[in-house]
C-alpha cells in the first residue's frame, strides 16, 4: 500500500518571468542570482498539452512512496496540495534567499541503498539506482544525508575550463548534509553552502557541494570552508575519501578531483550553484536538446 507523508517547502506567490501566469518564487529576499523562477509549465511550446507557470502551488508538498523498499518498482513522488504529481527536480523552488536553497533528500545518512531522483520518468520521482536489471548498493554506508539541489543540472555539453575541462554528468548537482541528523527520502531541508568539492568521475564533472542543514544545532557556527574544518574537524578530508573510493570494492578506479584535489569555499560553492541553475534554464527553457531526460 502506498504510503503518504507530509513535508513542507517554504514559499510564496510571484509574478513569472516567463509568462503571464503566476508560480512560486521561495519566501524572502532574492539573493544576488536574480531568482528566476524557471518553471517548466511556464514555456510556450509547440505542443498540445498547455503550459502554465505552477511550481508548487501549495507550501506543504505531500511525499508518496509506490511499491516496496528494496525493489526495482519503488518510488517516491512528490505530490502538490491537490494531489498532483510534481517534479522534485523542476518544481521545488532552489532560492530561499540570503544564500538559503532546498536540498532534497535521497539518501539518509548512515544508508547503502543508491537512491536517485529518476531524471529520465515522467515526474522524476526518486527511486533506487540499478545496473544491469539490478539494485545498486554503495558498499558501506555513507556517512552523510545526500541529495540534490533542485533547479541545476550539470550540462553534458559544457567543458569546465577550471576542472580539466570535464563535461558535465548530466544531472543536477549533488550535495553533502553534513548535519547530525538522519532525514528521510524526499525531506526537503532548507541549507546553506559551505564548500564545493569537483570530482571527476570517469571523466564527467560531478560537483559535491558541502552544506548544513539550517536546524542543525551547529548550523550557526559554520557559515564557510574554515568553519566546517574548525567545528566538523576531518569531515571534509572524510568527504573526499569517500567518494574517491567508494568503487574501488567493485574493481573500479579511484574517482579524482579537480581544483588542486581540495574542497573550494564558500562562494566558489554558491558560484556552481548560480552556475548550474542556469544551465538548468536553458535545459527547461529547450535552449539544449534534453535528450533523454523528462522536462514534466
Amino acid at each position: 500500500m502506498a504510503a503518504t507523508r507530509v513535508i513542507t517547502v517554504a514559499s510564496q506567490t510571484t509574478s513569472c518571468l516567463l509568462a503571464k501566469r503566476q508560480c512560486l518564487l521561495p519566501t524572502g529576499k532574492i539573493g544576488g542570482f536574480g531568482g528566476l523562477c524557471f518553471s517548466r509549465r511556464s514555456l510556450v511550446l509547440k505542443s498540445k498539452r498547455p503550459f502554465s507557470c505552477n511550481a508548487i502551488h501549495n507550501p506543504q508538498v505531500q511525499i508518496k512512496d509506490e511499491g516496496q523498499p528494496d525493489t526495482l518498482d519503488y518510488r517516491v513522488f512528490f505530490l502538490d496540495g491537490s494531489g498532483k504529481k510534481v517534479s522534485p527536480w523542476h518544481d521545488i523552488p532552489l532560492h530561499l534567499g540570503d544564500g538559503v536553497f532546498n536540498f532534497i533528500v535521497e539518501i539518509p545518512k548512515e544508508t547503502s541503498a543508491k537512491m536517485e531522483v529518476a531524471t529520465d520518468e515522467p515526474s522524476t520521482p526518486i527511486k533506487q539506482d540499478t545496473k544491469k536489471g539490478k539494485l545498486r548498493y554503495y558498499p558501506y554506508n555513507i556517512n552523510w544525508n545526500y541529495g540534490l539541489l533542485p533547479q541545476t543540472w550539470e550540462d553534458p555539453s559544457h567543458a569546465n575550463s577550471e576542472v580539466e575541462g570535464a563535461l558535465g554528468d548530466n544531472d543536477p548537482v549533488d550535495v553533502v548534509e553534513i548535519g547530525e541528523t538522519q532525514r528521510k527520502i524526499g525531506e526537503v531541508l532548507k541549507v546553506k553552502p559551505l564548500a564545493a568539492l569537483a570530482m571527476i568521475d570517469e571523466g564527467e564533472l560531478d560537483w559535491k557541494i558541502v552544506a548544513i542543514s539550517l536546524d542543525d544545532p551547529k548550523a550557526h557556527l559554520v557559515n564557510d570552508i574554515d568553519d566546517v574544518e574548525k567545528h566538523f574537524p576531518g569531515t571534509l578530508t572524510a568527504i573526499r575519501d569517500w567518494f574517491r573510493d567508494y568503487k574501488i570494492p567493485d574493481g573500479k578506479p579511484a574517482n579524482k578531483f579537480g581544483l588542486g584535489n581540495k574542497p573550494a569555499n564558500k562562494d566558489y560553492a554558491l558560484k556552481v550553484i548560480h552556475e548550474t541553475n542556469e544551465s538548468w534554464a536553458k535545459l527547461v527553457k529547450r535552449s539544449v536538446p534534453a535528450g533523454d531526460l523528462s522536462l514534466i
